[in-house]
């Protein structure tokens, strides 16, 4: 009996330490949502959190010139912007063995008739090697573009992680000026 009192008693104190956790789950705060941990160290309670956290909000972005949320925008366009790009970049050398292979049947008949030879073959052998010719360049010049759109998209991101960074550590040196202990 004294066992089964007992576990009803865990049970019963397990049920009320889940209840109090699910009701201490609140809709996440503003430095949560940037990834930044905040502790009330002098008994600060919520509403008092909540208005210092926006108070440094305000003073982090006027410092830094930076805003998470509006970095977090830009980023999202420039990730759009530089997908475009390459796809630009990719549709570009699509055409460049046709217009290879024209060229290449011009140069071609152009030396088979000098030569005496049949004009038909010479030149089909010409737009073969134009278009073959075109197609290397073309790639080339293809990957060229889409390894400097890459590169330039990941200088964006890191001055974008970089500007993130400096607006964490001000919001943070704002927030233990109000007495909370912060962890980012």
């Amino acid at each position: 009996m004294r066992q089964v009192f007992r576990l009803v008693t865990w049970a019963g104190l397990g049920s009320v330490l889940l209840c109090g956790s699910i009701s201490l789950a609140q809709s996440p705060t503003l430095a949560s949502t940037i990834e930044v941990y905040v502790f009330p160290a002098k008994g600060q309670d919520a509403s008092q959190q909540s208005q210092d956290e926006t108070a440094c909000y305000g003073w982090a972005v006027s410092n830094t010139g930076s805003d998470p949320f509006e970095l977090q925008k830009q980023q999202q366009a420039d990730e759009q912007a530089a997908q475009q790009q390459m796809q630009s970049a990719k549709q570009t050398g699509k055409g460049a063995g046709a217009r290879g292979a024209v060229g290449g049947a011009a140069a071609g008949a152009l030396v088979g008739e000098i030569a005496g030879n049949d004009v038909g073959h010479s030149a089909a052998v010409g737009a073969a090697i134009g278009a073959v010719g075109a197609r290397r360049r073309g790639a080339a010049a293809q990957q060229q573009a889409v390894q400097q759109t890459a590169q330039q998209s990941e200088g964006k991101e890191e001055a974008t992680a970089e500007q993130i960074d400096n607006f964490k550590k001000a919001f943070s040196v704002c927030l233990e000026g109000k007495e909370y202990m912060v962890k980012y």
